[in-house]
């Protein structure tokens, strides 16, 4: 026979981890897909929530107000949301790389929709997004995301959440500056490539005039960033590790600023 038994103060505290675990789902990269069941980030969050529970010793919240006891909850559901969206940001770097690759060859008109974002997103982007979050899974994205949202509650421990807002805005001054290094290192060499072909063009304009550049100009860019997108596929791993390290520093620098 099933028996288990708990005190209220337990399912409080119970509850408080699963809101922060259900906001970091919702927000974090491979796990809060919009294409997945709202269902099945629940249910996940339940799982991961009393495994938690499991592994940490409950302590003790204080309260005296119902607006107390709501600050907390808001206070939790902000440091799992700041937790997922530290991870979440990186990915953004893949459909801005994509958006570059997608200018110079000419394909930036035609767009996809991506059901994981729901959003219009270019040809390259949605390339460059799959194949690097497959990427990331193999390598085990997932374990760090949910080790580095269990090691918060030993750092971060319920209620004991500090905002600072002045490392927040340092922490995304430093993300946007790596956010278009990293972009640019991505679509490098279809970005060279390109340039090579416009310089060439250039010159071919002017030793034929007769002949219409711009006509020819726009195939022969589409054919000659297609096959630089095929022949750099191999690059696409570091690519993945850029993406992956900067994910890592993104997340410990928004969990260091709630310390």
């Amino acid at each position: 026979m099933l028996d288990i038994s708990f005190t209220f103060a337990d399912l409080e505290y119970f509850l408080f981890i699963f809101v922060r675990v259900t906001s970091f789902i919702y927000i974090a990269p491979f796990f809060g897909m919009t294409n997945t069941p709202n269902r099945v980030k629940i249910g996940l969050g339940l799982f991961i929530a009393y495994l938690l529970n499991g592994a940490f010793p409950n302590g003790e919240v204080l309260y005296t107000t119902l607006t107390g006891f709501i600050a907390i909850v808001l206070k939790e559901a902000v440091c799992g949301f700041l937790i997922g969206f530290g991870a979440n940001l990186c990915t953004s770097i893949v459909a801005f790389s994509g958006h570059i690759a997608d200018m110079e060859t000419g394909l930036s008109m035609a767009s996809l929709f991506d059901p994981t974002t729901r959003e219009q997103t270019s040809i390259t982007g949605i390339y460059y997004n799959y194949v690097i979050m497959l990427m990331l899974m193999v390598s085990g994205m997932y374990q760090f995301l949910l080790q580095a949202l269990a090691d918060t509650f030993t750092l971060i421990p319920i209620n004991g959440a500090v905002f600072r807002m002045d490392g927040m805005v340092s922490t995304m001054l430093l993300f946007l500056r790596d956010y278009i290094v990293i972009g640019f290192r991505i679509s490098l060499p279809i970005f060279v490539t390109t340039i090579l072909v416009n310089a060439i063009l250039g010159i071919l304009a002017k030793v034929s005039p007769q002949l219409n550049m711009f006509a020819v100009g726009i195939q022969i860019k589409i054919l000659v960033g297609v096959g630089v997108l095929f022949l750099t596929t191999g690059l696409m791993p570091i690519a993945a590790d850029f993406i992956m390290q900067q994910m890592r520093k993104m997340v410990v620098s928004f969990v260091e600023v709630m310390v």
